[in-house]
């Protein structure tokens, strides 16, 4: 056997995809009785490829994690993606914000279209292989037994901690610690935030709070949040899980598009008769879940046009931290890049490689997730 990949997210089916197309005989295992199971989830609402950035700005979003990612994301970036997208007989379109989609917008037509290929370039499949020990040759649990496997070259594409059901459970880690690799412990990222709403709150459950900019430690995001019974979700929440994770404090500018000054001036004219409530409806037209937001974190609100502006400009959520893992779209944590040489090949096991989520990297959703586990299979599949 010329190559083994356990795992069949995005990761390990691109480093089969190069490895076979090379000539070598590939076998592709999973633990669970179908492929791709991550993957269909991801597109369940959307399969969002990648995003349409210049190279150098799509890097960047990947923030502490870019250079360990960087030769990868070079090699297989968006443009790449795409053309790879299309080429297995997917069209695309960009949405609004960059984010690339098939036009049939799900996972599973290019999943099997994937798999097709697979096929017909000679790979093997297996199912129901899960890896349960490695010393020289890799244990599988099986329906029919323990199996033993000795490929020559190997390539670990076991995914994060995230996901159980589909197979990410993380559970790899433990055997890795006994042969001394170093793994940094999971956490969840691309998470939503928790948060006890007062029961004011209840009627605006499943609301989006649109066109706000949110803002915790050194992160910044721009987007919308969604408010749920347990707090807030959405993309600009989760680009924020890094620090909300650490217990940042979260704030949200409810008017990311006028200065503080430029709202001084505004709240500065004569309230007459009216309520608060009604004065903010009516000079900022300020209504619906951002006017129940600012009730419910801004008490009393302050009479002064300078120190109402500063609050609404920095309201400040009385968050209790970032869901658990279970809840999590991804999870931060995995193989320490000191583990592995520039191929991803672990230092102390040669031939053996690891890839996608299993690594210890996170990056936001959005296209940025599966681009990143598709680099990093190709690159193996050049480099192994």
């Amino acid at each position: 056997m010329d190559v083994l990949i356990v795992g069949t997210g995005p990761a390990g089916l691109m480093a089969a995809e190069v490895l076979a197309s090379r000539g070598r005989k590939v076998i592709l295992v999973d633990s669970k009785p179908s492929f791709g199971r991550k993957f269909l989830m991801a597109g369940k609402s959307g399969l969002n490829i990648t995003n349409d950035q210049e190279l150098g700005k799509f890097i960047s979003r990947f923030g502490n994690d870019q250079k360990k990612l960087e030769p990868m994301l070079t090699s297989f970036g968006p443009e790449k993606v795409k053309k790879w997208t299309q080429a297995l007989g997917q069209e695309i379109f960009i949405g609004s914000t960059g984010r690339v989609f098939p036009t049939t917008m799900k996972a599973s037509p290019l999943l099997r279209l994937w798999l097709k290929r697979l096929l017909s370039l000679g790979v093997e499949f297996k199912m129901n292989y899960k890896l349960v020990d490695w010393h020289d040759s890799f244990v599988f649990d099986t329906p029919s037994g323990k199996k033993f496997l000795t490929p020559k070259t190997t390539i670990l594409a076991l995914g994060g901690a995230s996901w159980p059901k589909l197979g990410s459970d993380g559970s790899w880690a433990k055997i890795f610690k006994t042969k001394k690799i170093k793994v940094n412990c999971f956490a969840p990222s691309n998470v939503g935030v928790r948060i006890n709403w007062s029961k004011f709150m209840n009627q605006f459950h499943g609301i989006p709070v649109k066109n706000i900019q949110m803002f915790s430690d050194n992160l910044t995001t721009r987007g919308e949040a969604l408010v749920t019974k347990e707090g807030l979700e959405g993309g600009g929440i989760y680009e924020l899980s890094p620090a909300l994770r650490r217990g940042a404090i979260l704030k949200i500018d409810l008017f990311p598009d006028i200065t503080s000054e430029n709202l001084v001036i505004k709240l500065s004219r004569n309230r007459k008769k009216n309520s608060i409530s009604n004065y903010l409806r009516k000079t900022l037209s300020l209504s619906g879940v951002r006017l129940a937001l600012i009730n419910e974190f801004i008490r009393p609100i302050p009479n002064s046009p300078q120190n109402l502006a500063y609050s609404l400009k920095n309201l400040c959520l009385n968050q209790q931290g970032a869901h658990s893992i279970d809840q999590a779209i991804s999870t931060a944590g995995g193989v320490d890049f000191s583990e592995l040489n520039e191929h991803l090949m672990i230092l102390k096991r040669p031939q053996v490689f690891c890839v996608g989520e299993m690594l210890d990297w996170e990056a936001p959703t959005g296209g940025y997730l599966i681009n990143a586990c598709l680099a990093t299979g190709y690159w193996v599949g050049k480099n192994a």
